[in-house]
């Protein structure tokens, strides 16, 4: 069935034509040499002058497995893709099957498989939000570099992932999928998760094609629900949710999905400016456009079509080449362009793109060449992608609070388990956890047995369930805690509390559980909490009051092994938080990037303080900061040294610090480099991350770090409207989070 990964020969085109039309399985031409634009482009024109209407609009249709014609539109040609990623399906018995069906069609054009692989297929990592806490990047190329080997072993050559939205409101449910409130941070993971699924060879048969989503804005819906309206100005439109698309777009990134919801009033489904004039014109982007589920019919909710014909024509012009699920195209599109209300060529245009991107996942050279049992029996759940989701596990987990050195723990301690995420599988896999399943989840009250030095000495007790008003277990968790040496509750959010379509008005802890660990904390017992969640919480009762609290957030299949690592000190925590954990949901939108105001917190006096920016009930300032993150070990700051106090506008500054390991344990720190404009024609951001690099220390140990600034990185969307830098002078800040102390300056020069 498999053809082989080397480029036909044209010479064999003919032969190959024979074969194909004798056993049905193979396309009755031979793709050239995938490598050769111009050839590339030659065989989609032939191709597309040999397509009917029906079967153009066919292949910017996206249908899922439950449509009631699916099988006979792919047999006549008229579907371009459907579901790969099929959650207790078998996923490469599927994929083939209806890839046969698509060898049956006229044109004999492959189909392809698509779905959410955005951290893991069959092994599941940690959420995006958990794989952004290591600041890692080549850690996190490496997980999605997993997750492609996987899902394309079974036949899944397309993912809509990764989602870049920049959020900076926990309320949001979706958060979970992105990489927080930081656009530098963003842009960074963006490129690691792009590189990891599409590889250097989209045609290789082990990497697929990504998607960046929700183009722009989604991650900023009105008060953190989703699928609300966002309204952004346009300076934060370019600084803040634009870089990590821009990021997407320069990293080669196959595909782009707008979002289904409306920015500044226009849907993005319809929005030729953004679509065509931005990502199209002005970036250059070359790849496609797919909407969102069924976000082309809804643009006649969004009351900016009166209809279904009206939102085809209108989505197909903005720029939208393929419409996911919808049907909508189908069903629009042939009497639309009959009648001349949507011109061939608008068409053909979004057909090319289809066709070309096919071209090169190498599917015309070989429709079958994602589809290997023996890959897929070598690759799914290996040793190493199990090893991996355990160190990305434990490299993500963010250390909040170690009071008095509590961890790491005594592996010969009597431990009482407390809490209703302790024994949780489905929990830890996520929302959206693609083709993985639960019994391959290892919880974190097993972790934790299985490393202890007496699996009988960890004890557990539920004692409330995640939701509701039943606390009557909380007696028997008081009573595990009291004969413990140390008590470890496992709280936070289950599965259907944060994800898509998933948002909160309150951030605390839900139910009953901060009554619980308010009981088990009164007995005195040393106490660690371990949060389960999928955005930041509001918890400042546990921050005063537990021992210590380590940020888990959703681990995947390796949970209680990582958390075990870190609890035990099997490994040193050295995640850093990429979002801000607010005190209180009022202090909701909540980031390090803040204008300062013109009349800013001030509490040296009566009068100052009663007229300065503030809440009368709750600091400022956030629970945790953005970046933040302990150690069972300390990082020294020094010697902070900039090579030049000027930088010329087409300069770069070399910007050094020493970091040192003064404590007794091997550990890393993620040093920090922050940017201040002190002048500027838009009041500018307190400070602004500007770079970051992961750094290993022993005991004593001490390193140089050099980071690299170029005056172009400190171009912002001017109060003009314009983009570029501003001559001036700059404060750098360097350490182990947005609030670093460390500092020096520079000035850009004017321009000559």
């Amino acid at each position: 069935m498999h053809s082989g990964h080397a480029p036909r020969l044209l010479a064999c085109s003919a032969l190959l034509a024979l074969v194909a039309l004798a056993s049905g399985t193979r396309p009755a031409y031979a793709a050239p040499p995938r490598h050769d634009d111009a050839a590339m482009h030659a065989f989609v024109d032939k191709l597309l002058s040999r397509m009917t209407l029906e079967e153009k609009i066919g292949q910017l249709s996206i249908m899922g497995k439950g449509a009631d014609n699916l099988q006979t539109l792919i047999r006549n040609g008229r579907l371009g893709g459907t579901n790969g990623v099929l959650p207790d399906t078998d996923v490469l018995a599927y994929t083939r099957r209806m890839q046969k069906l698509a060898m049956q069609s006229r044109l004999k054009i492959p189909l392809w498989f698509m779905g959410d692989v955005n951290h893991g297929f069959r092994t599941i990592f940690p959420v995006p939000l958990a794989l952004a806490s290591t600041w890692n990047p080549q850690l996190v190329e490496r997980v999605h570099r997993a997750a492609a080997e996987e899902a394309t072993a079974v036949g899944v050559d397309w993912t809509f992932s990764p989602m870049v939205d920049i959020t900076r409101d926990p309320r949001w449910g979706r958060g979970v999928e992105g990489s927080g409130e930081d656009p530098y941070l963003g842009a960074a993971m963006a490129r690691a998760q792009i590189r990891g699924f599409q590889g250097t060879n989209l045609a290789a048969s082990d990497t697929m094609m990504a998607t960046a989503k929700h183009f722009v804005g989604y991650g900023a819906a009105q008060g953190g629900r989703d699928y609300n309206a966002a309204h952004i100005p346009q300076d934060q439109l370019e600084d803040v949710y634009l870089p990590p698309f821009r990021a997407a777009v320069k990293a080669g990134v196959g595909a782009i999905m707008p979002s289904l919801t409306t920015l500044n009033g226009i849907p993005a489904t319809a929005d030729g400016a953004l679509l065509n004039g931005l990502l199209r014109k002005r970036w250059d982007f070359q790849g496609l456009i797919v909407s969102d589920f069924d976000a082309i019919p809804e643009l006649t909710l969004h009351g900016v079509t009166a209809n279904d014909a009206e939102a085809a024509r209108m989505a197909l012009e903005a720029g939208v080449d393929i419409d996911l699920h919808g049907g909508t195209y189908l069903k629009q599109l042939p009497a639309l362009v009959r009648s001349g209300k949507i011109p061939m060529r608008v068409l053909d245009r979004a057909v090319r793109r289809v066709l070309e991107a096919k071209y090169r996942l190498g599917l015309f050279d070989d429709p079958y060449r994602y589809d290997d049992a023996a890959r897929a029996r070598r690759v799914t759940r290996s040793p190493a992608h199990r090893a991996l989701a355990r160190e990305a596990a434990a490299q993500s987990m963010v250390l909040l609070k170690n009071a008095h050195g509590l961890l790491p723990l005594q592996r010969d301690a009597r431990i009482a388990v407390i809490g209703p995420l302790a024994r949780d599988r489905a929990t830890m896999l996520g929302q959206m956890p693609a083709a993985g399943r639960v019994q391959d989840v290892t919880p974190i009250l097993t972790g934790l047995r299985q490393q202890a030095t007496h699996a009988d000495h960890v004890r557990f007790a539920q004692g409330v369930p995640v939701r509701g008003g039943n606390d009557a277990g909380i007696a028997d968790a008081v009573r595990t805690a009291r004969a413990a040496d140390v008590a470890v509750l496992v709280l936070g959010e289950s599965h259907d509390l944060f994800g898509e379509g998933l948002s909160r008005s309150r951030i605390g802890l839900p139910g009953r559980q901060l009554e619980l660990a308010k009981a088990v904390i009164a007995t005195g017992t040393p106490t660690v909490a371990v949060l389960i969640n999928g955005r930041p919480l509001a918890i400042p009762w546990l921050h005063d009051h537990a021992d210590a609290i380590l940020e888990a957030w959703v681990p995947g299949d390796a949970a209680g092994l990582a958390v075990a690592d870190v609890l035990f000190g099997r490994i040193n925590p050295s995640g850093k938080l990429p979002m801000t954990f607010p005190r209180d949901v009022g202090q909701v939108p909540i980031f390090y990037a803040h204008t300062r105001t013109g009349r800013p917190y001030d509490d040296s006096s009566d009068l100052a303080l009663h007229y300065s920016s503030h809440y009368v009930d709750v600091p400022n300032s956030p629970l945790y900061p953005f970046g933040y993150g302990l150690s069972y070990t300390h990082f020294d700051y020094s010697d902070l040294h900039v090579d030049r106090s000027h930088l010329r506008p087409d300069g770069v500054l070399h910007v050094r610090v020493r970091v040192r390991n003064t404590g007794i344990r091997r550990g890393a720190d993620v040093v920090q480099l922050y940017v201040h404009d002190k002048v500027a024609s838009r009041s500018p951001p307190l400070r602004l991350l500007k770079g970051f690099q992961r750094v290993m220390l022993a005991p004593g140990q001490s390193t140089e770090v050099t980071f690299t600034l170029r005056a172009s990185d400190l171009a912002f969307d001017r109060g003009d409207g314009s983009w570029g830098m501003e001559p001036g002078a700059y404060d750098l800040y360097v350490g182990g989070d947005s609030t670093a102390t460390l500092q020096s300056s520079f000035t850009l020069d004017a321009a000559r």
